[in-house]
């Protein structure tokens, strides 16, 4: 692809990605042969249930989880909501006390919030990994879940699942992997995972929710997988991603390594996250004396669409508590997520125009 002057380039793939084509494809064709309730036992019914049943199948193919293991949800949030809250329920007589890492996405604090339930936050190093040492040291006794992510939404730290699940002593984790499922193969050790379809191209509008057989889990809520189009359009990308991923990540990985490598090299900005352990599409950094919500201004005026603040809560521009909880600066931060149509050329321009925006902005002060 061609990255021509005024050409503007998407760089927030870790908020949203656009429709893969596999997933417009599909779509299209369910449309007319599952519009129909499936829970319904007539013929329309039965196609809608035949259409719903095969992305579940190919969803749990593509994510290496059993077909029964599988629901979907309106959102990647509802599945946050549904997974902890009914692990936390299912674990009831164990303990009330739900535990989970300082750099969790709202979505994961609001639903341990709303339970009403103690909780308590493990504190992460500067690269937003856990404290596993600090984890350790909790006594689990009354702990009905551990919730910990699989990567970062904002600085993309991979998170040590196995060796948090080994810590453990059998009480449930939950992890949420919106930020890494499709991109990167699910670790192991969860009780309940989830996912959220429109990161990896999917549409809007579907969760995907994977509860391992066996775990003690207590449905919340009322399910209804109702949405079979858009359910069936999010296996189809998933499936397509899954197989264009080790060739997509090398791609990423070494073009977030040159940013991260001019970008360190700028007076007063930080590139925060792990430099290696690290999903391969998302760089973060943040700049001194820089406003974080004008930066992303001047580069939208230049072309360039990235996000700033708060990754979970962006629409009110607070402060990341994710950084907070890292030790990292909290404001003039900046974070590029690349997608399918990224090339060479866009980071290459990306990276020209960058240091002129900061040292405007600077001198604006």
């Amino acid at each position: 692809m061609s990255s021509e002057p005024g050409r503007r380039v998407y760089l927030d793939s870790a908020s949203g990605v656009p429709l893969h084509p596999a997933a417009r494809e599909a779509f299209a064709a369910a449309l007319d042969a599952a519009y129909a309730d499936p829970r319904r036992l007539h013929h329309a019914g039965r196609a809608a249930r035949l259409v719903l049943d095969n992305a579940r199948a190919a969803t749990a193919e593509a994510l290496g989880v059993r077909p029964e293991e599988v629901t979907f949800t309106a959102s990647g949030t509802e599945a946050v909501h549904r997974g902890l809250l009914g692990l936390h329920r299912g674990a009831a007589r164990r303990g009330a006390q739900i535990v989970h890492t300082a750099v969790e996405h709202s979505a994961v604090l609001h639903a341990a919030e709303w339970s009403g339930a103690p909780t308590r936050s493990i504190a992460v190093e500067p690269t937003g990994r856990v404290r596993l040492d600090d984890l350790g040291a909790v006594d689990l006794t009354d702990t009905s879940v551990v919730a910990c992510q699989s990567a970062n939404h904002e600085v993309g730290t991979l998170q040590p699942i196995a060796e948090v699940a080994g810590l453990l002593g059998g009480v449930p984790l939950f992890v949420d992997a919106c930020a890494s499922a499709g991109r990167l193969a699910l670790p192991e050790g969860w009780s309940a995972l989830a996912a959220s379809a429109h990161k990896w191209g999917g549409p809007p509008g579907v969760g995907v929710l994977v509860v391992r057989r066996g775990a003690r889990w207590r449905d919340p809520f009322p399910d209804d997988e109702r949405n079979v189009p858009a359910i069936l359009a999010s296996a189809a990308a998933l499936q397509a991603v899954v197989a264009e991923r080790e060739t997509e990540n090398l791609r990423h990985h070494s073009l977030i390594g040159w940013i991260r490598g001019v970008v360190g090299e700028l007076e007063g900005v930080e590139v925060v996250g792990d430099p290696s352990d690290r999903l391969p599409h998302l760089v973060t950094f943040s700049c001194l004396y820089v406003d974080g919500e004008a930066l992303v201004t001047e580069l939208d005026r230049l072309g360039f669409e990235v996000a700033s603040g708060s990754a979970c809560t962006a629409s009110t521009l607070e402060p990341s508590h994710v950084l907070a909880a890292m030790g990292a600066l909290t404001h003039g931060n900046v974070r590029l997520s690349l997608g399918r149509d990224t090339d060479e050329e866009d980071v290459g321009r990306f990276l020209e125009v960058l240091p002129g925006a900061i040292e405007r902005l600077r001198a604006r002060l």
